[in-house]
């Protein structure tokens, strides 16, 4: 095995654990009580070894679907919620009932991108987790699909699974999914695919090699999945992709054994803070700024000062978080904005002794400070 790999996860105490709705789900849609069981029984064996766990859990869509009868994925958002409304009950007494005979309490925390893009709710949400573990209670968590829209959408549980994963600073992102891993081509159209084992680095080759691998039932291919490992890596977590199907999956990785893709964690961990307004935020706008600024930002970590702003777009109000993009629309950086779009337009482009001329006030001589900025590698 890696001697890196072995070294970390026998450091790791707090696991996050994700499923994806093919991985307990048959075909009919209906849940596969045989895996639920076998992941719960894991589980539960990593909690009574002492480490804090925690299930993300997708299927609720599914499990509605296979009660309702549907044979296919519903279209629109209004049949999507009712699936999950029915669905979610389903999905979490199953997993209450099974968690229960190895003398397991569980909670249901059902989130939307709102709970962790507000601070006070990101904050009391990490709070609530780490009662939860104190109380020895493992969570159980799922995107809220019966009321959620698209705007305040994760995207799919990869994604939320990742949040989590920074949230409440885990150790270890596992992602069960129904392939082995990442493949150097998607290994369903190329018998010739090799498994990559370990990940140091999200590179653009690394992101241009994860092909949709999605089901009829699931939302998440390989790219949301790298997505995800982007998130915990930089989150100071590393992650593995495995296939669920595998028996005693979870067991064997925490004992050493080489399986599926291993995702290095970044060492150069970023402050809590600037990770929250990395990845859990909702961008507002964005800040496009010239040459000069994105030198003194990115090369010199300066604050964002207006005189170096071409342009901006959106609408935002001060002290939300917006996207900085360069001339060449790359996204080079996020942060909280000290001023509002509408008089951000106005000293854009002017030096910062000139602000007060053209706002007849001046609370902040940055547009925004750099302990507010976050540099995307």
């Amino acid at each position: 095995m890696n001697t890196d790999r072995k070294s970390y996860i026998n450091n790791t105490k707090k696991i996050v654990v994700k499923i994806g709705t093919s991985s307990i789900t048959h075909a009919s849609g209906l849940l596969d009580l045989n895996r639920m069981e076998n992941i719960v029984r894991q589980l539960s064996n990593l909690h009574n070894k002492g480490y804090d766990v925690v299930l993300v859990s997708s299927g609720a869509i599914g499990a509605g679907m296979g009660k309702l009868g549907l044979n296919q994925k519903p279209n629109t958002i209004p049949e999507k919620q009712a699936a999950a409304a029915v669905g979610q009950g389903i999905l979490v007494h199953m997993y209450e009932k099974l968690f229960s005979e190895y003398g397991k309490t569980v909670a249901q925390i059902l989130l939307t991108k709102e709970d962790t893009a507000n601070r006070s709710r990101f904050l009391n949400a990490r709070n609530t987790f780490f009662t939860l573990f104190n109380q020895n209670v493992i969570p159980i968590i799922n995107e809220n699909d019966a009321i959620v829209i698209d705007e305040i959408k994760f995207g799919d549980n990869d994604t939320l699974s990742a949040l989590v994963t920074n949230l409440i600073d885990a150790d270890l992102l596992i992602l069960l999914s129904d392939i082995d891993g990442l493949y150097s081509s998607n290994p369903r159209t190329n018998i010739d695919a090799k498994l990559i084992s370990t990940v140091d680095k999200i590179t653009n080759d690394i992101k241009n090699i994860a092909g949709d691998a999605g089901t009829k039932f699931g939302t998440g291919g390989m790219s949301t999945k790298i997505e995800a490992a982007e998130i915990a890596m930089s989150s100071g977590a590393s992650m593995i992709i495995v296939n669920g199907s595998t028996p005693n999956i979870i067991n064997r990785i925490i004992e050493g054994e080489n399986l599926g893709t291993f995702f290095k964690a970044n060492n150069n961990l970023q402050h809590a803070r600037k990770r929250w307004i990395a990845y859990n935020t909702s961008l507002k706008g964005n800040i496009i700024i010239d040459d000069g600024a994105k030198d003194a930002v990115t090369n010199h970590h300066k604050s964002l000062l207006p005189a170096g702003i071409k342009s901006i777009s959106g609408s935002f109000n001060k002290g939300d978080v917006v996207s900085i993009i360069d001339i060449d629309n790359n996204e080079i950086a996020r942060g909280i904005t000290n001023y509002n779009c509408k008089d951000l337009d106005l000293i854009k482009g002017i030096n910062s002794s000139e602000i007060v001329n053209k706002l007849g006030y001046k609370n902040y001589d940055v547009v925004i400070h750099i302990n507010n900025l976050v540099i995307l590698k």
